[in-house]
């Protein structure tokens, strides 16, 4: 068993409140342009997994609709 193994893992959302607690100052422009593509790259992958959750959700209501 490693070391990495025995630490706990982060909490849902952790990472989403360390980047809003992240200091912006340190970043160039063109970091911050990297950092703003990688974050609506997050979020389009975010958007898909809503959209196929609610497919699902669709599907399971339409299968387990008895009226």
């Amino acid at each position: 068993m490693s070391f990495e193994e025995l630490e706990p893992r982060p909490g849902r959302g952790e990472a989403l409140a360390g980047l809003g607690r992240e200091d912006l100052d340190l970043y160039a422009v063109e970091e911050l342009h990297e950092r703003i593509v990688a974050l609506e790259a997050e979020i389009a992958r975010s958007r898909a997994a809503i959209e196929g959750k609610a497919s699902k959700r669709s599907a399971a209501d339409a299968l387990f609709n008895f009226r």
